[in-house]
């Protein structure tokens, strides 16, 4: 594509998943145009939770170090009865595979502004905030986006009359639930069934002010089924399940708000930030692609929030999507490339959803009888754990039975401290965000053939051995590795050698090094890479 009026991606929506897949592409010197309805962002809480997956992306993103003075570790999960006897507790503050906690509590708009200024500082992103998308067609090797400026005018969404159509080799929908691109791409959604209204309300205590609640909870009373957890650094939220006999109308009163807190918090120690009604739903889009066009975050799917993953999938959808488009636009992949978007990010998605259900289905038991049922069986240890958190299933992973050890490829890589010629770093920090492959006490490069060699230059792939071994380090090549998670990563799936995504998802791992040229080869198959193995060293 030559024509220099035609954009590389048009963004439409600009809260979190906008915003960072902007930061992603833009980094990479994309030239994106982001396009949001609002002329300013959302000044009020939404999301309170990511994960230790989703804290490894911010570092990469380079706003870790911000991200930090935002949020805080997270503490036990805990669900109580009615009598505050514990059903459940979930570990969020153990360590994880990531190098950190499990989970960590923010507050959005804070993180929005670090994200808006972030994507504002890149010389080839352009957002435009108060244009709403009010046309999107599809051609041969372009979209075009029709858009109409609108601004606030006593509180509602006003046009101006102003419009502008801009052309673009992809559009990425992030516009939200009621997603003007979906609908445009004639994608439906599944409704899977979840659907309960919840009283939201964040609130500031006041210096000082030391609540006698527990720290992450959920309360499984069937008077009132309640959740508490903090609202980031120096906020707090309750969220109420609304019973049947009552009214939207009815639990938005301030006064029904205050009469709810009241038995922890009252006007005298806090401040109310904000408090709405949410729906809680499950909708899955059934397909996330359509030519030209791709869907992220809640303009794909929704999900009740009890593990606290709608956001976090969001920004997953950006982060996979990131360096798809980076290899098609680069020209080494083709378009083809975004036809195990789907199949990778739906299966997931809906694992994550599925459990938010089974979790939702338990907090919201508003039948005593149910309630008291539900109780003895937890209590007697007559429940199952939570399955793990789910991996890729399907998609651009390594499935050769062959040569490759199956049950590794999807799962999302080990991460930690490794110690370089002396200096200890972050293993992200010592080697470029992309393709790497990593071996097991063993530099990779020494069993690499031609067409391996080729291929990892073609995709700008990094190579690296780890070793927990002093002996055997080598600087800048067999890096050691200070926290034992990655020799207990490879010790535990039997591998001496793995490729690992951009995304940080295992593309594949083999049990011989001698298998790693079948593995690189399988990667090339699969991102439909061509390589001339003679133009290797000029490559290299």
């Amino acid at each position: 594509m030559t024509d220099q009026n035609i954009l590389d991606v048009v963004i439409v929506g600009y809260g979190p998943v906008g915003q960072s897949l902007a930061i992603h592409l833009g980094e990479r010197g994309y030239r994106v145009a982001v396009f949001d309805r609002w002329p300013a962002l959302y000044p009020l809480p939404r999301a309170v939770f990511h994960d230790h997956e989703i804290r490894r992306v911010f570092h990469a993103m380079g706003i870790g170090k911000d991200v930090e003075k935002i949020s805080q570790p997270s503490a036990m999960y805990q669900w109580f009865n009615a009598d505050w006897k514990t059903l459940v507790e979930i570990d969020w503050s153990a360590e994880s595979i990531s190098d950190g906690p499990v989970g960590y509590l923010f507050n959005q708009p804070s993180l929005e502004a670090l994200f808006d200024s972030k994507a504002k500082s890149l010389p080839s992103v352009s957002v435009q905030q108060g244009w709403e998308a009010t046309a999107l067609h599809q051609h041969a090797d372009h979209c075009e986006v029709t858009l109409r400026k609108g601004s606030m005018i006593e509180g509602v969404w006003t046009p101006t009359g102003e419009t502008q159509t801009v052309r673009a080799r992809y559009v990425v929908g992030a516009d939200g639930a009621n997603s003007f691109v979906r609908k445009s791409a004639g994608i439906a959604f599944e409704d899977l069934g979840f659907q309960e209204d919840w009283l939201v309300i964040d609130l500031k205590p006041n210096e000082g002010v030391k609540l006698d609640v527990p720290d992450i909870g959920q309360w499984c009373n069937p008077a009132r089924p309640t959740t508490m957890v903090p609202g980031g650094p120096g906020y707090r939220r309750w969220e109420f399940m609304r019973l049947p006999h009552e009214t939207l109308d009815e639990l938005q009163k301030p006064e029904k708000v205050w009469e709810l807190l009241q038995p922890w918090v009252t006007p005298e120690n806090a401040t109310l930030v904000r408090y709405a009604v949410y729906t809680f739903r499950s909708l899955l889009a059934q397909n996330w692609h359509n030519g030209r066009v791709v869907l992220a975050g809640d303009a794909a799917h929704q999900m009740p929030p009890f593990m606290g993953q709608g956001m976090c999938s969001g920004l997953r959808d950006a982060w996979n999507l990131a360096w798809r488009l980076d290899l098609i636009l680069k020209g080494i992949a083709s378009s083809n490339l975004l036809e195990s978007y789907t199949p990778e990010r739906r299966p997931q998605v809906r694992a994550v959803i599925d459990a938010s259900i089974a979790m939702g289905q338990v907090v919201c038991i508003s039948d005593p009888e149910e309630a008291a049922r539900r109780d003895a069986a937890y209590l007697a240890g007559d429940v199952p754990p939570l399955p793990p958190f789910p991996g890729l299933t399907d998609g651009l992973i390594c499935t050769q039975k062959n040569f490759a050890v199956e049950a590794v490829a999807g799962l999302l890589s080990v991460h930690g401290q490794i110690e370089n010629d002396g200096e200890e770093m972050r293993f992200d920090n010592a080697m470029p965000n992309g393709f790497h492959v990593i071996a097991l006490d063993a530099d990779p490069e020494s069993y690499l053939d031609a067409a391996a060699q080729a291929t990892l230059a073609r995709i700008g792939a990094q190579t690296a051995g780890i070793t927990a071994d002093t002996s055997k380090t080598v600087a800048g090549r067999i890096l050691l590795d200070k926290s034992g998670k990655y020799q207990r990563f490879f010790d535990e799936h039997g591998v001496r050698v793995m490729i690992v995504r951009p995304d940080y998802y295992v593309f594949g791992a083999v049990k011989k090094l001698s298998d790693l040229p079948a593995l690189i080869a399988d990667l090339a198959s699969r991102l439909g890479v061509e390589v001339d193995a003679g133009q290797e060293t000029a490559a290299a």
